[in-house]
């Protein structure tokens, strides 16, 4: 099977930056036909200009609105007549309380990482169905990849982080579950677990707390923190050919440390 996904369109959200961003570079790269979108217009679409290439194109909006979601695939539809990959990249993360009701961090991370990415997901998979029943030709065993960025933090409990670890959770559920409800449609639907890579948000958290990086180095059995680069292969494989028979898995990409990390350190 072919790792390669030339000609191919995908949909990368939280593109501005980050894994997200590199993502999008990577397919790019690639040779795929890429729509960058995040809430973060301005630097989204400049980072989509730095790109230099009509492949990549931008979509600046707030995904969070159910009419966004439709004015982002017409725009893909528009600029690139189809979409074969959705990357759901975008997500956040925010310490929580599990005492104090007052904070809504729950409720934001819920929307933002659960909800939004399914009725992106559904969206584009009612897309890629009607795709394939107008190609008479098409014989392919998928018609559509879709990978949800995820956490280990799912699987690890740590004591200021209840919202994120349980959006994270919702999130792989959600993944398995519509794994099996689309294999009929011949979509694939996998999740990425990450570890502590470099993201946008751990580099701010590393700004605020210096002891921090030696302690996840510590606590990761790779010895290090992953860049964001290190995970775009793993959506390109995840997304392309050579993946047709793996779906409903959730891959950890974390240098080792869910096998041993420890409650007080937060995985981001």
């Amino acid at each position: 099977m072919s790792f390669s996904i030339k000609g191919k369109t995908a949909i990368v959200t939280g593109a501005a930056n980050g894994i997200g961003l590199a993502i999008a570079r990577h397919f790019v790269d690639q040779g795929a036909n890429v729509m960058l979108a995040d809430m973060d217009e301005d630097k989204l679409c400049a980072e989509s200009e730095a790109l230099g290439s009509e492949q990549a194109q931008c979509f600046g909006g707030d995904l969070r609105q159910k009419l966004t979601i439709a004015n982002l695939q017409s725009a893909t539809i528009d600029a690139f007549d189809r979409v074969d990959i959705l990357i759901n990249a975008s997500r956040q993360v925010l310490p929580s309380n599990p005492l104090e009701a007052k904070e809504d961090s729950f409720e934001a991370l819920f929307k933002q990482n659960v909800l939004t990415n399914l009725r992106l997901t559904q969206s584009v998979a009612k897309l890629m169905i009607k795709q394939a029943k107008a190609d008479i030709d098409t014989v392919a065993h998928t018609i559509g990849s879709i990978v949800n960025l995820s956490s280990i933090a799912s699987d690890h409990t740590h004591p200021n982080m209840l919202a994120y670890s349980v959006s994270c959770s919702a999130l792989n559920q959600m993944t398995r579950s519509l794994a099996v409800s689309l294999a009929k449609d011949r979509i694939r639907v996998n999740a990425i677990a990450i570890g502590s890579v470099m993201s946008a948000n751990l580099q701010d958290v590393l700004r605020n707390d210096v002891e921090l990086r030696d302690r996840i180095i510590k606590i990761t059995p790779l010895g290090r923190i992953a860049e964001a680069q290190e995970v775009t292969e793993v959506a390109q494989f995840l997304a392309a050919g050579s993946a047709s028979f793996i779906t409903g898995q959730i891959l950890n990409v974390d240098g080792g440390r869910g096998l041993i990390d420890p409650l007080d350190t937060a995985v981001h």
